[in-house]
């Protein structure tokens, strides 16, 4: 599970709890629509790709990297707006803490299937343009590169802030 910062107010910003929450909410709609953008367009071109005439033409394994490219790009859509439906359902019940908390956890997820539909959708591309292998190579180092400075950059400087 990841961890989520305290929200003691007992930082440098010298803010309460009650503000660092409505700070920390407000940051992490702007993290998601920026993720949300980009799978709503991704998204709406891989609904148009079976309607193409040269789709059938695709090889049998690129429309099963094409079905779960599909699949993971509306588990991403549904991870990302779920934090704004919960809000909505939440609004004045005093839960800020915990939609900060599972908006957290969400965003983290949706981004994450973001870069498995991202990866997915290159291989589908590349190896309809240039054969299944390149399709293979250029996804897994896509999505190598995406977990890298997405999960293994930010992890290791928090670290590194850690034992600082």
């Amino acid at each position: 599970m990841v961890a989520y910062p305290e929200t003691s107010g007992d930082d440098e910003r010298n803010e309460s709890p009650a503000q660092r929450l409505d700070r920390n909410w407000s940051e992490l709609l702007q993290g998601l629509r920026v993720g949300q953008t980009g799978i709503q367009i991704l998204s709406g071109f891989l609904l148009t790709l079976p309607f193409q005439s040269r789709f059938a033409s695709v090889q049998p394994p690129l429309v099963g990297f094409f079905v779960v490219a599909m699949i993971m790009g509306t588990l991403s859509t549904a991870l990302i707006v779920a934090p704004a439906m919960a809000h909505r359902i939440l609004f004045r019940q005093h839960a800020k803490d915990a939609l900060v908390r599972m908006g957290n956890v969400l965003a983290i997820l949706g981004l994450l299937c973001i870069s498995v539909t991202v990866s997915l959708s290159l291989v589908v591309v590349i190896g309809f343009v240039s054969g299944i292998a390149a399709g293979l190579v250029a996804g897994i180092v896509c999505l190598v590169v995406m977990l890298g400075v997405w999960v293994a950059l930010p992890i290791t400087l928090l670290r590194r802030r850690r034992r600082s």
